[in-house]
């Protein structure tokens, strides 16, 4: 029997269990046994008790759960709420006035999330009720909030980047810092465009709040002093060395008790709430990660990154067109696996011809995580169109239509990151 042919049964099978909803660490790990048992010499079980192992055991990885359990945490209390009241006074003079609180908002609590889902949910629980209050047009405040709350993958810390460090070997500090000025031009391009729909409709943004003076909007701004604060601390503890990426996630989980403690939203409940959510979220990641990591072993016995490796390599892609198919790839790989699949799936294939390519590993780990926010809103398997339609009851397909001009404008970022690489190169290299 040709590669070929074990390769197509094998993602046929994939295919067909992730279709008939299978959880996808279970999927993973079960195809991964078939191609082992059926097609090598080793023993899958001895195969998967070492790579299971292996990939829960990392040390690197401690801090995603952290992380996760620190964005819970703000999830359930009033720090979240706090955030919008200190957000909105400033707006109401650009064009599209509020709308630009999903943007600001979501760019702020990306910054001490890293979940792309947490981030639409938070900033959509605080700002869907009170724009829809206000009469702002329901379809660009659901189109905003789902690509803005994109950004909890790309501004630091992100559970995505952590993944991408532990299965390229690139430091995750770096990382970090690489996505912050790309997170910001992103940002800017999502309020670049609300700005520009609010000037194209002037009739559908609603007349602005009670206007404010400088003193009255420096009082409101108080509200922020929590959360900013909880983001000078995990970051900094990052960006001066005092600690590590893991380490740094054990300072934001500590700080966010302690802030929620002070304002009085800590108790029992939300403690355990926050505590139970994101134990289960973690579990679910980590059975991803175990699941992909057993398949990735696999693959690489049946010869899958080889060949996949020798086809792209084979088309003689200039650097610019290897980026760009790859783009297109994780797009369509994304309306079938979570960004975490993806990731870990197709390091070991991809990573030996991007090096190949002369593309810097950094620069490349930005691009995957932008790529990877694309895949958040596009269907079927869009994770940010399934939180908001868990939050609206709008069908699915009215929600990716309405995301679909911010999903243009990721499009765009990736052209302007290849033309200007230093936008994610230039502060790693100042390390």
């Amino acid at each position: 029997m040709s590669d070929f042919t074990i390769t197509a049964m094998l993602i046929f099978a994939l295919f067909a269990l992730l279709g008939s909803g299978v959880w996808i660490g279970l999927t993973l790990t079960g195809v991964a046994w078939i191609a082992i048992e059926l097609f090598s010499t080793r023993s899958a079980g001895d195969a998967m008790a070492v790579t299971i192992w292996g990939s829960a055991s990392s040390w690197t990885l401690t801090a995603l759960p952290l992380f996760v359990w620190m964005g819970e945490i703000l999830f359930r209390t009033r720090l979240s709420e706090s955030m919008f009241r200190g957000l909105a006074p400033w707006v109401n003079w650009l064009p599209g006035r509020l709308l630009h609180t999903n943007v600001i908002g979501c760019a702020i609590f990306a910054a001490v999330s890293g979940s792309s889902a947490a981030t639409c949910a938070t900033i959509g629980k605080m700002s869907l009720p009170e724009l829809g209050k206000r009469g702002y047009p329901e379809g660009i405040t659901i189109g905003s909030l789902a690509g803005a709350g994109t950004l909890g993958l790309l501004i630091p810390p992100s559970i995505i980047m952590i993944v991408y460090g532990v299965a390229a070997d690139v430091s995750i500090a770096k990382l970090f810092i690489g996505g912050i000025l790309p997170g910001i031009v992103l940002a800017g391009l999502f309020s670049g465009y609300l700005v520009v729909w609010a000037l194209l409709n002037p009739g559908k943004v609603p007349q602005p709040d009670r206007a404010m003076n400088l003193r009255e909007k420096l009082h409101e701004s108080r509200h922020l002093i929590p959360v900013m604060g909880l983001i000078a601390a995990v970051l900094g503890s990052i960006y001066s060395g005092v600690a590590t990426a893991t380490e740094a996630a054990a300072v934001g989980v500590v700080g966010a008790l302690v802030l929620s403690l002070l304002q009085g939203s800590l108790n029992w409940q939300t403690f355990r709430d926050s505590l139970m959510g994101a134990t289960r979220l973690y579990c679910m990641i980590a059975l991803i990660l175990a699941g992909a990591s057993f398949f990735t072993l696999a693959m690489g016995y049946i010869g899958l990154p080889r060949h996949l490796a020798e086809f792209i390599s084979g088309l003689g892609l200039s650097p610019f067109a290897l980026v760009i198919a790859l783009a297109v790839f994780y797009v369509l790989l994304g309306c079938f696996l979570d960004g975490i699949s993806m990731v870990v799936l197709t390091m070991g294939v991809l990573l030996p011809t991007v090096q190949a390519a002369g593309i810097d590993l950094v620069w490349f780990g930005i691009f995957v995580v932008v790529v990877v926010e694309m895949a958040q809103i596009t269907p079927p398997v869009g994770f940010n169109l399934f939180v908001l339609q868990g939050m609206t009851k709008k069908d699915i397909a009215y929600i990716a239509r309405v995301t679909f001009p911010f999903f243009l404008l990721m499009c765009a970022m990736v052209v302007l990151m290849w033309v200007f690489p230093q936008m994610v190169t230039w502060l790693p290299a100042k390390m």
